[in-house]
């Protein structure tokens, strides 16, 4: 007969099996950017040959054209004091942006930086990304909900999990070739997710980019902020008052 430490040793072995099946990646630094320190990151794109990064804080909150190369502010549009800046996503011509617990979004000219719209949701804001069709919002639990950009409202959620367990604090999100990118709050991990089923297709593992980066661990300087050129095909990674930006290369482990 079986012995119950038998059976829960062969369990352990078996789930290690599983967690093993998700591949993780480690990465290379290819270039170094400056990063405004002041820039609490809670957004980022590039399009166009520059960066549009939201920052938050309340009083300091705001959406930015930065350019890659210098790290200079380029133009700038502050939010009212009274908002926590959260994720941007570009859609068509113009920039969606979240707040934290205010349950209200703005939509900007993404030339002007003008305000042309307004929207409402339920809950916290967080991370905004789009693949060119809708817009995908998390909220810093394990679900992202997919949103129609002509109304904002809620067409379907995606459970993220990772061998089944479900993966929460997403956070800052991006959308990298067919799969979503989602900073986990607080960590060194990046998950790569499938936008059809949720699961983590793979960990991008960070750990030692902050020390490179000149910070310390620290809830105000933790990693935060993904942008892809997919012209180029370049990854963006910074964290929230950085003094630098990194454009890396994955390696699988």
């Amino acid at each position: 007969m079986l012995t119950r430490t038998f059976l829960a040793a062969l369990a352990f072995a078996c789930s290690a099996i599983v967690q093993a099946a998700v591949p993780v990646y480690g990465y290379a630094v290819k270039n170094t950017y400056p990063h405004d320190t002041a820039a609490f990151t809670q957004g980022l794109f590039y399009r166009d040959g520059v960066l549009y990064e939201s920052t938050g804080q309340y009083g300091a909150s705001s959406i930015r054209k930065v350019e890659l190369e210098t790290g200079a502010v380029l133009q700038k549009h502050d939010l009212p004091a009274n908002y926590f800046g959260e994720g941007i996503a570009p859609f068509g011509e113009r920039i969606y942006s979240l707040t934290w617990t205010n349950e209200q979004g703005f939509i900007f000219d993404i030339d002007t930086f003008e305000q042309v719209g307004s929207f409402g949701y339920q809950g916290q804001g967080w991370g905004l990304t789009s693949d060119g069709k809708l817009l995908y919002m998390s909220d810093g639990t394990a679900f992202i909900r997919v949103l129609d950009p002509a109304t904002m409202g809620v067409l379907r959620r995606i459970r993220v999990t990772a061998d089944g367990i479900p993966v929460g604090q997403l956070n800052e999100l991006e959308w990298v070739g067919n799969e979503i990118f989602a900073n986990i709050w607080q960590t060194d991990r990046i998950a790569r997710i499938d936008p059809v089923t949720g699961n983590v297709r793979g960990w991008i593992d960070l750990t030692g980019l902050d020390e490179l980066a000149g910070v310390a661990p620290g809830a105000d300087n933790v990693l935060n902020g993904i942008a892809w050129d997919s012209t180029n095909r370049r990854l963006f990674v910074t964290g929230k008052r950085w003094p630098k930006l990194f454009e890396i290369r994955l390696n699988k482990k």
